[in-house]
Parts: structure tokens; sequence; C-alpha cells
């Protein structure tokens, strides 16, 4: 029996809260409608002054055919492939508009697209949007060109285009090869259909292939969950994520198309991810961060090995740029310790942009405090330590006393095995590389008023 499902009842009751994924600190549930275009604008200035370090680059393109019920992802659904254009239009004008704001910044570590469904764009209209793009900016020899896709509407022009414009990333959402999930989510996507885009990815040289699985589904079952990690094991993607389906249907109303009664409890839950971690061991993956796996040759389990795995709004990453540009729709940026979302609606995103101004909706301004602990949780979200004469050496602070509560809250951790603190600094041990998230909410120092609130803004972590 795996580990994690000999965990005792009151323990996994006292692990299993609500709880951030920090891709961000502090998280977006904290953003701030005061912080506006002046707020970015001054954000860009200074990351502009930091001449040629490179950059991150997020776009987001929010367009599906059809919203799946399990989705948390800002989309739109809609078959009027129409609306893909004056998008496009627009998104390259915001890309220009920032652009003329960073005029000694503009080398590329890192390019995501992401959605929604970037497929749902033609192969014609990617196209523009990677070269208009690059007329701006600089993509570096090394970079990471990654896309997100859905095998039931990624052709082969896709791949070709995205294969001869550089990008060697591809991620692909899979959730459960179950026919009966498939058809709970709303989602209808064939394991032949997954098949043929990974063999064609693989012909194209796409050298990182990504599955994302869920764990959670309504409908999925231990049986049915086993075939689906049979069949991505005989697949052999580079990466696979295996999330935690966050019901949230109080606050993404497309869940509310979920019958709840087919959604697995807790302990069904705990079971499918002993499952998943079980079957990518066996098969000689290496476990990443909390929920990510990797051939021991990908990038991503190098970078563990050696400690320099980190993380961003794009996930584990290796080699991110200081800050992070947020294009379109709904995406969030991380620029010079502001971090900077886009209007979600594209009426306003329209609006602004056509006025020659940046569609600032929200955001927040770190504080000192704030960088101490975002360093402190990306360290233990990525590679499981937080290094005490690290922190101390780039702050000034004495971490005992600095994190003196923190500490206090760690101890039923330590006690239970999933931690020890010794002269180094905090290491995750055991159940708590698992429950990562769990040590982590330990340094934020939001989150507890936030409980007290009692809003249901977070996933739960098992």
């Amino acid at each position: 029996m795996s580990d994690l499902q000999s965990i005792p009842a009151e323990l996994l009751a006292r692990y299993d809260s609500a709880g951030p994924r920090y891709t961000s600190y502090p998280t977006a549930v904290e953003f701030r409608e005061d912080f506006g275009e002046p707020d970015y604008l001054r954000a860009l200035e200074r990351a502009d002054a930091c001449g040629a370090a490179p950059l991150s680059v997020y776009t987001h393109l929010p367009f599906c055919e059809r919203r799946c019920t399990f989705c948390g992802c800002h989309s739109f659904a809609t078959t009027r492939k129409e609306v893909a254009e004056p998008y496009l239009v627009h998104l390259l004008a915001e890309m220009n508009l920032v652009a003329e704001r960073l005029p000694h910044r503009r080398r590329v570590a890192q390019f995501h697209l992401g959605g929604g469904t970037p497929t749902y764009f033609s192969p014609s209209q990617l196209e523009r949007l990677v070269n208009g793009f690059a007329r701006h900016f600089e993509f570096l020899p090394n970079a990471e060109l990654a896309v997100e896709v859905d095998p039931r509407v990624t052709g082969e022009a896709h791949l070709d285009m995205l294969a001869r414009l550089g990008f060697n990333r591809i991620s692909m959402g899979v959730q459960d090869f179950s026919p009966e999930v498939q058809q709970a989510i709303g989602r209808g996507q064939t394991r032949e259909q997954t098949t043929v885009l990974v063999a064609r990815a693989r012909q194209h040289g796409f050298a990182g292939i990504n599955f994302d699985l869920v764990y959670g589904l309504p409908a999925q079952r231990p049986e049915s969950f086993a075939q689906t990690l049979a069949e991505t094991v005989a697949l052999r993607p580079d990466r696979v994520a295996v999330y935690s389906f966050a019901y949230l249907p109080m606050i993404r109303s497309n869940q509310k198309l979920i019958d709840v009664r087919a959604v697995p409890d807790r302990d069904t839950k705990l079971q499918l991810l002993a499952m998943a971690r079980d079957a990518f061991l066996a098969a000689g993956y290496q476990a990443i961060g909390m929920d990510h796996f990797a051939l021991p040759s990908d990038e991503l389990a190098m970078a563990q090995r050696e400690g320099r795995l980190s993380r961003n709004f794009m996930g584990y990453t290796v080699n991110p740029g200081d800050d992070t540009l947020g294009f379109g729709v709904s995406a969030i940026g991380d620029v010079r310790g502001a971090l900077v979302q886009n209007e979600k609606k594209l009426a306003p995103y329209y609006r602004t942009i056509a006025s020659g101004h940046l569609p600032v909706q929200r955001g927040y301004a770190r504080s000192r405090d704030d960088e101490i602990r975002r360093d402190a949780i990306l360290s233990l979200m990525c590679n499981f330590t937080v290094d005490r004469a690290t922190l101390e050496a780039r702050y000034g602070i004495v971490f005992a006393d600095y994190f003196r509560e923190t500490l206090a809250k760690l101890a039923p951790f330590e006690k239970d095995g999933m931690c020890h603190l010794d002269e180094q600094g905090l290491h995750a041990v055991g159940l708590g590389q698992i429950f990562v998230r769990n040590l982590a909410m330990c340094f934020d120092a939001y989150l507890t008023p936030r409980q007290r609130l009692g809003r249901p803004v977070f996933s739960r972590t098992v």
C-alpha cells in the first residue's frame, strides 16, 4: 500500500484544507482595484532599467469551441471563429504598447501561449501573432517556447507552423482517457486523438511533450484511472502534471453543470493521487514539486536535482526571466515587484487598447515582507527547502526571529514528520513534499485573515 493511502484519517482531515497553489505571492485574491496603469508604467520603467536581463512572457488566447464543465481557466466558448481576428489585432497592439515602454529590454527566455485553446486560432493567425511579437522582442537561442493544445482541434498545419517558428514545448490536456469521465466533464476527447497528436508532435521534433491529468473528476473511479495511468505511461510523455480537481461551483459557473454526486470523495481522491504517484515513480519518472513528474533526462528533473527549479504563472520552469509580461485578456504579469492583471472582459480590454492605454484592471505592489515570504514559498514549492543563509544574506534578517510565528505554525508538521528544521533551514520531507502547499501556507501572511472570512476562494489541498 502506498504511504499516501496509509495516512491516518485524523491526519488527513488536518491536511485537507483550502489553500493557494502559489503561482504568485501574494495570490490573486489580494489584488487591488486601485492599482492601475500608472503603477504598471512605473514598473515597466524600472524593468527597462535592467537592460539585457531576459524576460518571461505569457500570452492568453481565451477562446474555446466548447467550455468543459470542469474547467477553471478564464475562457470564452464559441464556434464563431471570426472572434479570433479582432482579438489578435488588439493583442498585437498591446504588445506594441508594452514594447514602447521597454526600449532597452527585449530579450525573452520563456514564451508561453495559454488559454483557452491557443490552437482555436488558425495556423496563419498564430504565425502572425508570434511574428508580430518577434518584431519587438528577441528570443534567446535557448529560449523555451511553449504552447497549450487541444488534441481535438490541433491539426498537422498547426504543428508544422509551431515547429518552424521554434516552439519546443507542447502541453496537451488529457484529464482522463475514460469515455465515462470525458462525457461527465463535457469534453469528448478520444484516446486516438491524443495518441495521434503525440506521434505527430514527435515527428515535428518537439522534445518536450507534457500531459495534463486531473484527479477527482466526476465519474472517475480507481479502476478506470488505473487504465488512464497505464496508457499515459505507454505514450511516455516527457512531463506529466497531475492536478487536483478544484471543485468551486460558487466561483466557476460552468461547474454548476456537474452532478456533485459523481464527484469522488476525499478518500477516493487521495487514492487516485496515490495511484498516479506510484505509477509514474514505478515507470522511472521523477517527482517534481507538488504535482508534476518528469523523465530523469528532462530539464525539469535535472533542475530539481541541482536545486535550481523555479516557478511562475506558467508553472514549474527552468529558465524564467527576472520579470514576466502578461498579454491578453485576464493575463497576469509580474514586473519589478508589481503583480499586474489585465481586464477580464473583452469589451473593456478592446476599448482600453484602442484608446492607446494598457488594459490594467487590478494589481498589487509587493512590500519588502512580501518579497521575503515570496522567496521562501517559491523555494519550498520548487526545491522543498528554505535556505536560512540565503534569505539572511539577501534581506539582512535573522531567520529564526523573522519567521518566529511561521516556525510555530510549522511545529505540528514537524511533529508529524513532514518537515524538519536545522542549521541550513527548513526541509520538506516524506509526506511534506506531497502536501507542500500546507507547509507553504505557514509562510503566508494573508491566509489567516482570508480563512477567517470563510470565502471559498481556494481549492482543497487533497
